[in-house]
């Protein structure tokens, strides 16, 4: 993959929007940003990024609802939940639904780096895959 990673993130926090825009941007990412999961799936529509990251707790959609009709229209996208609401429910939920990992804020810089490799390694398969359609 020569282009850069185009990654849709959606948190309802604009601060950390910002914060996680400026840390996936200094890793050669595109971002696309949505305050809420309504937003999110419209977004995955429209704009068809490589990754997804989610937060759980949002207004008007949240982010485990998001992640189940982004994973119906898109199910080979790689999603990463996001969030300071993390009980082993919730993560063990989101994983069985499709999710690709599963980051407990306060995140590290390290963390979100690892995240964007998985991201970028997954959709590199998936042009893989759709090239040799």
């Amino acid at each position: 993959m020569d282009r850069k990673l185009k990654l849709l993130i959606s948190d309802d926090s604009k601060l950390l929007r910002k914060k996680l825009r400026a840390e996936l941007e200094a890793l050669d990412c595109d971002v696309i940003e949505s305050e809420n999961g309504k937003e999110a799936i419209l977004k995955e529509l429209q704009d068809k990024p490589d990754g997804v990251i989610l937060d759980i707790v949002m207004p008007e959609v949240g982010g485990i609802e998001a992640l189940q009709v982004i994973k119906e229209i898109s199910p080979e996208v790689p999603v990463v939940m996001l969030s300071s609401a993390g009980t082993p429910q919730k993560l063990m939920q989101t994983l069985k639904m499709g999710a690709l990992d599963f980051i407990q804020k306060p995140y590290s810089s390290e963390q979100i780096k690892k995240a964007v490799e998985a991201i970028r390694k997954k959709a590199v398969q998936n042009e893989e895959t759709e090239d040799g359609q």
